[in-house]
């Protein structure tokens, strides 16, 4: 018997998570700087978790070990102490987390494609793309979405696979108009059995032609005659890509390409029904089809089994069973590699360029990115109500709440918050370190850490940043501040977006000195006289 060890061999990642944490702009106030202090989207909190914590969940249930986090240079203090915290780095002790920044302005912001083609030399495998604000549903598991890339490269030779979700339904007037629009949906077109996008409508082509959609008919004669291919403009852009690492070296050759969902993405749908574009950049797009088999995993995913009867299903319904296999797929959308044989006359101009789509429906689970302010208080809401009654569960710090304040069912209270007598919570998340003042009313209300509400001061319906204080007796409704902004007493607002920098001179003292400044004209003319 040969006792001899086998040597081992290094195991070669599948995958790397790659997470993009911007500036987040669309969430201003929030995302602000807070004096010397930075404000990052990616630690705003829902339901009392810094939204960056449901990503590595995400990706740490998937079983991908390796993450490179990308963030502004300013936010990387922060969310560098957030993932060493004794509190994070506990949860996410399976992952390895390489931090970079990229040197960017809050005022000036670049695309997706430019950071990739920044660190491609970090990414030297297929990569799934995440954005930090992208919170998924328990049935909604990454793995899902690997396992469909998976299935397609190895069936039909996709080169990209791309989620899209059908975001909440949200009340009207949840949100003041002052606060931006709810989310983005994006009109697109997929094919339903082959499970492959056709078509997105991009920023150009609403400015060209806002009411209506311009499909090609190339694309209608393809996929449109059978009642395969489906159209919706209710559906939203999760932002998550799970992408062969060739992608990458397209991007270095397309250097006007700026972003994925805007630019590159629309038009490689373009290229996959054009034969002009496929002639002009079929050597740009060659090392596509170059593609690393798949074989190991697709043993274990029963995903792929049921692409291979997708794909039978869809040849059942085959026109032209005199054509050739290749002719047939091509007709039916697939793309399958061209016979080594040559005997296909337009092998030379044919390269696998598919893209594959995974659609989430919003009844098979909540799914929202939390990257504008309505969606961010959308998603705090429903987390709450998902959550009964959570308060502190150390008695000390529950102590801090008095017996005599009334707490709804459906509120979150973070740790060391004091709640003083008949003060009233409801449908309402209160972060860690924050004061309620007495008879103080909060409905409907996201409250960051270390906030003051004095005594009988309202809000309603309201996102509060870091440290903000609000004075005795204030009516607050729909409001948003920016972290250290101060409310005086007795103030009413409403609709409102607060930031530190509309501070100016106060009125009482503005009043004074334009009082001050008649008083010493009327002098002058006085003396003059």
């Amino acid at each position: 018997m040969n006792f001899d060890v086998a040597p081992v061999e290094a195991v070669t990642r599948e995958f790397l998570a790659i997470i993009l944490a911007g500036f987040g702009n669309e969430l201003l106030p929030l995302t602000g700087d807070h004096g010397e202090e930075s404000c990052p989207k990616a630690l705003l909190p829902v339901s009392n978790k810094p939204m960056l914590e449901y990503a590595l969940s995400w990706i740490e249930q998937s079983g991908i070990k390796d993450v490179l986090l990308i963030c502004p240079s300013t936010h990387r203090p922060a969310i560098s102490h957030y993932i060493h915290s004794q509190s994070s780095s506990a949860s996410f002790s399976s992952l390895h987390i390489d931090l970079q920044i990229f040197d960017e302005s809050q005022e000036l912001s670049v695309g997706t494609c430019s950071v990739l083609k920044h660190f491609s030399a970090r990414i030297q495998e297929d990569f799934v793309l995440l954005p930090c604000d992208f919170i998924p549903p328990p049935s909604l598991p990454l793995s899902n979405l690997l396992d469909k890339f998976r299935s397609d490269t190895t069936s039909d030779g996709s080169i990209a696979t791309t989620c899209w979700f059908e975001p909440p339904r949200v009340e009207k007037g949840a949100s003041p108009d002052e606060w931006g629009s709810t989310s983005l949906v994006t009109p697109i077109v997929w094919d339903d059995l082959s499970d492959t996008l056709l078509y997105v409508d991009t920023p150009d082509d609403i400015d060209r032609n806002g009411e209506e959609l311009e499909i090609r008919m190339s694309l209608l004669s393809r996929h449109v005659f059978y009642p395969r291919a489906k159209l919706s403009s209710k559906l939203q852009d999760s932002h998550v890509y799970v992408c062969k690492r060739a992608v990458l070296d397209v991007l270095q050759q397309k250097t006007q390409v700026d972003s994925l969902r805007e630019d590159f993405f629309p038009w490689l749908c373009k290229v996959q029904y054009q034969q002009t574009k496929r002639a002009k950049y079929g050597h740009v797009l060659g090392a596509l089809a170059n593609s690393v088999s798949h074989s190991i995993s697709m043993r274990h995913s029963t995903l792929h089994s049921n692409n291979l009867i997708k794909v039978k299903a869809m040849s059942i319904v085959q026109p032209n069973s005199d054509a050739s296999p290749l002719q047939q797929n091509r007709e039916l959308g697939l793309s399958i590699p061209p016979s080594p044989t040559g005997s296909d006359d337009d092998q030379n101009t044919y390269t696998s360029l598919r893209i594959g789509v995974l659609i989430h429906r919003a009844e098979s689970g909540f799914a929202v990115r939390a990257n504008t302010l309505p969606s961010f208080l959308e998603a705090n809401r429903h987390f709450i109500g998902q959550t009964p009654y959570t308060l502190p569960s150390d008695p000390q710090k529950r102590a801090l709440i008095d017996q005599k304040a009334s707490i709804s069912a459906d509120s979150i209270v973070g740790d060391f918050t004091r709640v003083e007598e008949r003060a009233s919570i409801k449908k309402s998340v209160i972060g860690k370190h924050c004061t309620i003042g007495k008879m103080a009313k909060i409905v409907g209300c996201v409250l960051m850490d270390h906030c003051v509400i004095s005594d009988g001061a309202k809000l309603e319906g309201c996102i509060l940043g870091k440290n903000t204080i609000v004075g005795a007796k204030a009516d607050l409704v729909k409001c948003v501040t920016q972290g250290g902004y101060e409310i005086r007493e007795n103030e009413t607002l409403r609709n409102e977006k607060l930031d530190v920098s509309d501070w100016t001179a106060d009125p009482d003292e503005s009043e004074e000195e334009h009082e001050d400044t008649a008083e010493d004209a009327s002098s002058a003319e006085s003396s003059d006289e």
